[in-house]
């Protein structure tokens, strides 16, 4: 059962819309002026508030700011009831987030038409989403703008194709947008004084990048070069940044993937650092073997040099390295890519 906070100060407007709400089957939280509502949806967080806006000590408005404002209601669906329809009091109202406005006197058929509506469109973000499957971008990125109530931020996903080696971003340049890799593979790269570069991710289909300068709000750490013909998709900084300040649920979507890069990078920095050169090689190619898809027709599509730079040692080494896998069985290399025979060998092997 959905539950409404109804908020209004007229005794008689109040009770008999809770009434008609709990007929309609709605479980219904009253509360007479602004301050007791929101003390109300901290008690218990409603699935949709419907609020008066001109009210005693704290008014619609003042409701609406709040619940913006707050982690725990932030996201929900909020309509106005109102007697003021002049178009500067509306454009308020939205501006603040409300999802819309009925005006009284009101039908008791307009009012619940409306609730139902917002409540349909409602979709709580899940925990976690596959982005390798192909329609799981669309679903995060349209569960996100329902929750947010962002309007247009799937609208512009023009697939975008790209050549290979051809720069997404540069180091140093401001963010402009998020990208999510669709198709293809991209690296990005950082270069030491003498030219030498260290490759810092590889990222491959159902992937997004560029999301921590956006977040940090600082340019560029690195450079984004596309290894592979890839599909990518761009979501403008705008709308990102909006969503993560109108939804937590985005937020922490978002911070799970940076904490998994983060915790990738480390173990990349220390595998560098102490662990043997066949060690490193074999956490690479399970890295990337997984990325793939992580099955057995998963193949590793990385020239050598790439690959060179992620483990982080010179070709010759890598190429040495490789071979011996192969002669152990481990690996198979053919025109396609490398191709993981034993992932569980590797993963297991102790060097």
């Amino acid at each position: 059962m959905k539950t409404i906070l109804l908020i209004e100060d007229s005794d008689i407007i109040r009770e008999n819309t809770a009434e008609i709400l709990e007929l309609a089957g709605y479980e219904v939280l009253t509360a007479e002026n602004g301050k007791i509502g929101v003390a109300k949806a901290l008690e218990t967080r409603p699935d949709l508030v419907v609020c008066d806006i001109m009210m005693p000590v704290l008014d619609g408005y003042g409701v609406l700011h709040i619940f913006g404002q707050n982690p725990r209601l932030a996201g929900v669906p909020f309509i106005f009831l109102t007697a003021k329809t002049e178009r500067a009091d509306l454009r308020r109202g939205m501006e603040l987030g409300a999802d819309d406005y009925i005006t009284k006197p009101f039908e008791e058929t307009e009012l619940l038409s409306a609730i139902a509506s917002r409540l349909a469109r409602v979709r709580q973000l899940r925990p976690d989403y596959d982005l390798q499957q192909p329609e799981a971008l669309g679903e995060f990125l349209s569960d996100a703008q329902a929750v947010a109530h962002l309007e247009g931020l799937t609208a512009d996903r023009r697939p975008h194709q790209l050549r290979k080696k051809q720069e997404l971003y540069a180091e140093g340049d401001e963010p402009a947008r998020l990208y999510f890799v669709q198709a293809g593979r991209i690296k990005t790269i950082r270069r030491n004084p003498g030219g030498k570069e260290l490759i810092t991710g590889v990222y491959g289909p159902g992937e997004f990048l560029g999301y921590l300068p956006l977040l940090e709000q600082k340019p560029h750490a690195d450079t984004a070069v596309v290894v592979e013909e890839a599909t990518v998709l761009y979501i403008p900084k705008e709308d990102f940044t909006q969503l993560l300040h109108r939804h937590p649920a985005v937020s922490q979507q978002f911070v799970r993937l940076l904490a998994g890069r983060v915790n990738e990078r480390e173990q990349q920095l220390l595998g560098m650092a102490y662990s043997s050169l066949r060690r490193r090689v074999a956490d690479t190619l399970l890295r990337l073997h997984e990325q793939a898809g992580g099955n057995a027709e998963a193949f590793i599509q990385l020239s050598r040099e790439d690959l060179a730079a992620v483990v982080g040692t010179a070709s010759e080494s890598l190429i040495r390295t490789l071979t011996e896998f192969r002669q152990d069985g481990l690996i198979e290399q053919t025109t396609a890519g490398i191709q993981l025979l034993q992932p569980e060998k590797l993963r297991r092997a102790h060097w």
